[in-house]
């Protein structure tokens, strides 16, 4: 009986230490969210074909410590055409590292997506955008904004969101203007405002 007792009890310490084992062995992978300097948004009109023409227009949010919820980055207002439709490019960067984010979001689109909200996107609808990453993916690096014929949306906001990890497939999270996108998951790594005049 002694015996078996002392087996039961070596039994279980070695399962113990197994478990615990196991535990450590396999961390689950973060990816951590990017820190950013300088948001560039670059607009060139459509023609009736839909391919861009003219010159490009850009407009720029910067902050030397990075761009945070909270913090007070230096934005330019994005000035646009009434009943026009652009292109918008967006560039991403780190100038504390040097680093070019936008490569970095291209590398991992299944992991990035921008959202475009605030004002002048949601409730009035006197922009719209549309999804145009020429890999079909839904990133939002290209995109085509319309401007509505209507006039008087001057103190619009032009609301630019980038997440990471989350859930691509979570209904709604395909609509570039989906308010709910914290429930697809993920983290936030860019939340900007860019005010909007209509000429």
């Amino acid at each position: 009986m002694f015996n078996s007792k002392k087996a039961y009890l070596l039994t279980l310490l070695i399962a113990s230490f197994s478990f615990i084992g196991c535990e450590s062995d396999d961390p689950v992978p973060e990816n951590d969210g990017e820190v950013i300097t300088d948001v560039i948004l670059n607009f060139q009109e459509l023609n009736a074909s839909g391919t861009p023409t003219g010159p490009i227009t850009t407009f720029k949010a910067a902050d030397p410590q990075g761009i945070v919820v909270g913090g007070s980055p230096t934005i330019q207002s994005v000035s646009l055409m009434k009943g026009k439709s652009y292109q918008m490019k967006i560039e991403v960067r780190n100038s504390i590292e040097n680093e070019d984010i936008t490569s970095e979001i291209l590398a991992e689109a299944d992991e990035h997506q921008f959202f475009f909200l605030g004002t002048a996107f949601v409730g009035s609808g006197f922009l719209t955008y549309a999804y145009a990453d020429p890999s079909g993916d839904l990133i939002g690096l290209v995109g085509k904004v319309t401007v509505s014929q209507s006039t008087g949306f001057n103190n619009a906001i032009m609301r630019i969101v980038l997440r990471h990890d989350l859930d691509k497939n979570f209904p709604g999270a395909s609509n570039p203007n989906f308010e709910n996108f914290v429930q697809a998951g993920g983290e936030t790594d860019l939340d900007v405002n860019f005010p909007v005049i209509v000429q």
